[in-house]
């Protein structure tokens, strides 16, 4: 059985990916090709913003906005204690701190008294200087933007969407990666809107971030390639995966669609065993995956292996809080204990999920969690 079922997907959408890859290597237009321009323009269309600048992942999404902004030494950078790597490290290496906040304990995400906590306490230490927000929409659920806003106002931050989960989904009709004051998104291949390698995106409304972007993402170029007027990135969109991606931009509405149903299958059977994901009212969940979480890490373990026995794959996201981690041992903790982050660490694990799960295989997974 496959966790994330994309041989099924590709057999939907064969006839549409195959003609676009067959056009791309005819015209031998693998760099920033015509389809990269169409997909951005489709994508922003999509999102509801006015620029979406394709790039070749989500890590390099996020680098090329920190770079943007100019982000670095001495910088604070807000970031939610369950996430990956990538959601603070372009900051690091460019030499800001990340100051890692605990989680909701309904939604996973950030929460936003943790949040305020920490930069008060950041003011308090005075040795960094509070710079940005970056909000994760974790495993494809929004986060509560309505108080990421007020706070980023309140004290002067940027506001970063970390949409690398949530392509498709929504918060009060509006679409992730549209919700920041700027968002930057992974078509990572298991993502809800996947290509066929690495890939990214950064979206803005912003025609002056627009051209700043393209700059940086080709070595800082002016006029040309060759005309260098800052320092960049080689962080371009290869020409293959937006071909890859056009087909299921078009499809991605009907699968989120899909994606609900499924989890509603789910939510049902599984919600007197389990605690189910919680989605707010007047948001929609892409379920980047579908994750439980059991009594304890021992109950845990033991339902996994029963899964694994019967063929039926499973995986935690994520096993390590970001301040258990070693890179970040020195960094700016404040007095935060990251309650939230640590059960849901020890308690989750995710199961098998894409909009092309076959009734026949969730009832399988469902009879045998139950039973277990």
């Amino acid at each position: 059985m496959e966790f994330i079922d994309l041989k099924a997907q590709y057999r939907a959408l064969k006839q549409e990916i195959d003609s676009n890859i067959s056009q791309v290597l005819a015209d031998t237009d693998f760099i920033i090709g015509k389809q990269v321009s169409e997909f951005e323009e489709k994508l922003a269309a999509y999102v509801g913003v006015n620029y979406a600048v394709g790039c070749s992942s989500g890590t390099d999404a996020l680098q090329l906005i920190y770079m943007a902004y100019g982000i670095g030494s001495g910088d604070a950078v807000f970031c939610p204690d369950m996430t990956f790597v990538a959601s603070v490290e372009p900051a690091f290496m460019l030499g800001a701190e990340p100051v890692f906040c605990d989680i909701d304990k309904d939604t996973y995400n950030i929460c936003p008294d943790s949040l305020e906590r920490q930069i008060k306490a950041v003011c308090a230490a005075g040795k960094l200087k509070p710079r940005a927000i970056v909000a994760v929409d974790f495993i494809g659920n929004p986060a509560d933007y309505d108080k990421l806003r007020s706070l980023a106002d309140q004290y002067g931050l940027l506001l970063i969407e970390d949409a690398a989960q949530g392509m498709g989904a929504s918060y009060h009709g509006k679409k992730c990666g549209a919700l920041g004051d700027i968002g930057a998104t992974s078509f990572f291949p298991s993502k809800p809107l996947g290509c066929y390698g690495d890939g990214g995106a950064v979206f803005t409304d912003s025609q002056e971030m627009n051209e700043l972007l393209r700059s940086l993402r080709v070595h800082g170029k002016g006029s040309s390639k060759y005309d260098n007027v800052r320092v960049g990135m080689n962080a371009r969109l290869d020409t293959l995966q937006a071909a890859v991606m056009l087909p299921k931009l078009a499809r991605l509405d009907d699968e989120i669609a899909r994606r609900q149903e499924i989890a509603g299958r789910y939510d049902e059977a599984l919600k007197d065993k389990f605690v189910i994901p919680h989605i707010c009212e007047g948001t929609v969940s892409s379920y980047a995956q579908y994750a439980l979480l059991a009594e304890n890490v021992q109950r845990r373990d033991e339902i996994r292996e029963k899964l694994q026995e019967q063929g039926i794959p499973t995986i935690v996201y994520y096993p390590n809080p970001m301040h258990r981690m070693k890179v970040f041992a020195d960094c700016f903790m404040g007095d935060e204990t990251f309650e939230n982050t640590v059960d849901y660490a020890d308690r989750t694990f995710s199961i098998p999920f894409s909009a092309y799960l076959t009734g026949e295989d969730q009832e399988r997974i469902i009879d045998v969690l139950l039973s277990v």
